[in-house]
């Protein structure tokens, strides 16, 4: 036990009951912990541009082959697509299937449309201008203004575009290249000092939220919540299991050297909270620079599994509280919808309201109004959906290195079997050692 609670995993799991319990026991004291899973968040945030850039960059000047690194970037696109669509498919199906609305008989006109004020103005600003206005974000308006913004997809476009460039010059970009792979191994060091301030930061978010919010919201819409959760297990275990068996490793092996990651986001619902130790960690296993470096960051706009689930679900759901009824052409659209609109999710206030405001606007049948239902719910719900995003992402990574063969096999199968252990890293990737 001693043992157990030393390491950063046994530390979180404590800071995770005895914010519980403050949470329950002394609900004004746990209010004002806030601060501590909020900085914690930001001292993260704080990190992430500069370390995406350089991981990226070191990864692309390092690949030699540009040819290698545009296959890459095709192959996630694409992988993304084709498991979104599957995990948006899901949700339909399962809402249908059990029906988790029906029998409320909710008059919409009697429900509080002021709660979705700010949700709906930002669901406006994410669907004004459609994809042509949506890409057209992703070029920041200056480099510089890429990371003060902290927009991880704007800092991934300036670091392909500088890390070809870095590959293009050969010998004169050496120095360059070094000096970058130097400053993200101080990065990571950072990263080390800073995670191990995570047990205070999931202390701080949990009391936080089982102070506000308490266990008894979950009582009108337990069966959309369990449902939900339902669903997240079912995608992750039989969709993401089957394609790390194609893949040649196991899920189950996955998520248990993820422990440490998987309970901070748990906590703080936050996926964030972990990019640079999941980078490193996949990095560890043996996976190329370039590929963790292109594949991660996209992930986190382009590869929403779980999040992409809770869209179509909750549609259906809110039609199925106000009795409306749906076509199938609805659905069709509320399908075609969600591909764009999921896309421009990531560093949106509220995100998941949001985004199914923003699906919404496109069906009038459905009353946009009803989004008030799942407010109350919606922070149990995004634990799922944070985890699911989280893992769904690592192992896309995996799939795509297998796909493409930048992984090593034997390195990862003992990492993952703990026949390689933190201490025996070798010095060539970032030592999770620093992490933990």
């Amino acid at each position: 036990m001693l043992k157990f609670f030393r390491s950063l995993f046994g530390q979180v799991v404590l800071a995770l009951l005895l914010g519980v319990v403050i949470g329950f026991m002394w609900p004004e004291t746990a209010l004002k912990l806030k601060p501590l899973g909020d900085g914690f968040i930001k001292l993260i945030k704080m990190v992430v541009p500069v370390l995406v850039f350089c991981v990226v960059v070191h990864g692309i000047a390092g690949a030699g082959d540009l040819k290698r690194v545009g296959r890459v970037g095709i192959k996630s696109l694409i992988y993304f697509e084709a498991i979104t669509s599957i995990a948006l498919l899901l949700g339909l199906a399962l809402a249908y299937y059990f029906e988790p609305g029906v029998g409320m008989n909710v008059d919409a006109s009697t429900l509080d449309a002021k709660a979705m004020g700010a949700y709906v103005e930002n669901a406006g600003k994410l669907t004004s201008g459609g994809t042509v206005e949506f890409l057209m974000k992703l070029i920041p308006t200056t480099v510089v203004s890429a990371f003060a913004t902290g927009d991880v997809l704007q800092v991934l476009l300036f670091a392909v575009l500088f890390g070809c460039a870095l590959s293009m010059l050969g010998a004169r970009g050496a120095p360059v290249a070094d000096f970058i792979d130097t400053l993200s191994h101080v990065l990571f060091k950072i990263m080390g000092i800073i995670i191990k301030l995570a047990p205070l930061g999931v202390l701080g978010a949990i009391a936080f939220t089982i102070s506000k919010y308490g266990i008894g919201s979950l009582k009108q819409l337990s069966m959309l919540v369990v449902l939900y959760f339902a669903a997240v297990l079912l995608f992750v275990f039989v969709v993401l299991g089957t394609i790390m068996r194609i893949s040649g490793f196991s899920l189950i092996k996955l998520l248990r050297y993820l422990r440490e990651e998987l309970t901070v986001v748990f906590a703080t619902t936050s996926s964030d909270s972990v990019l640079p130790q999941i980078m490193a960690k996949l990095r560890n296993m043996g996976i190329r620079d370039s590929t963790v470096g292109l594949v991660i960051p996209t992930g986190y706009s382009f590869n929403l599994d779980a999040f992409s689930i809770y869209i179509t679900l909750a549609a259906v759901f809110i039609a199925q509280a106000t009795n409306t009824p749906i076509s199938m052409t609805d659905l069709l659209t509320i399908l075609a919808i969600s591909l764009v609109t999921s896309k421009g999710a990531h560093g949106v206030p509220g995100s998941a309201i949001v985004v199914l405001a923003a699906t919404l606007q496109a069906i009038p049948a459905i009353p946009a109004v009803g989004l008030v239902l799942v407010l109350s719910v919606d922070w149990f719900m995004g634990i799922a959906r944070a985890l699911g995003n989280l893992i769904g992402n690592c192992v896309a990574t995996v799939a795509i290195a297998a796909w493409e063969g930048d992984i090593d096999r034997e390195r990862a199968h003992a990492v993952l079997d703990g026949r390689l252990t933190e201490d025996d890293s070798s010095t060539d990737t970032v030592p999770v050692a620093a992490l933990s």
